[in-house]
């Protein structure tokens, strides 16, 4: 109905730069809300940055100032700008989207398969 496909994750040295992208494609009716969530060994998946209805952003704590979330809605891609990068950014990052397919006549959540980020000297 709905696949997310991410790229951009790698091993980057603390203080460095990373961008993530994720391009859904499918049979998508609308989208409410898109975004990113990572999860790291030992700690709960937990909401990165997303867009939600209206194009209104949020940021986790952790991360405000240092990431950016942007979009190109004609492509329905969404991308995560992660500068200053720490040893605890270590995760898997995880596209995700809350949207409405043909198939189904309610919205649900879809999970790009994850990409890691690894922050080390």
């Amino acid at each position: 109905q709905v696949q997310l496909v991410e790229s951009g994750g790698g091993l980057v040295q603390p203080g460095g730069s990373l961008r993530l992208s994720c391009a859904a494609s499918g049979s998508i009716l609308s989208i409410n809300a898109m975004g990113w969530y990572r999860q790291a060994p030992g700690k709960q998946r937990e909401l990165v940055a997303v867009f939600t209805s209206g194009g209104r952003t949020n940021y986790a704590d952790s991360v405000k100032g240092r990431f950016t979330i942007s979009r190109d809605n004609a492509k329905n891609t969404v991308y995560l700008q992660m500068n200053s990068l720490k040893p605890e950014d270590t995760s898997v990052y995880y596209c995700n989207t809350n949207a409405v397919a043909l198939a189904t006549p309610w919205s649900r959540d879809y999970w790009g398969q994850g990409t890691q980020v690894t922050v080390s000297s």
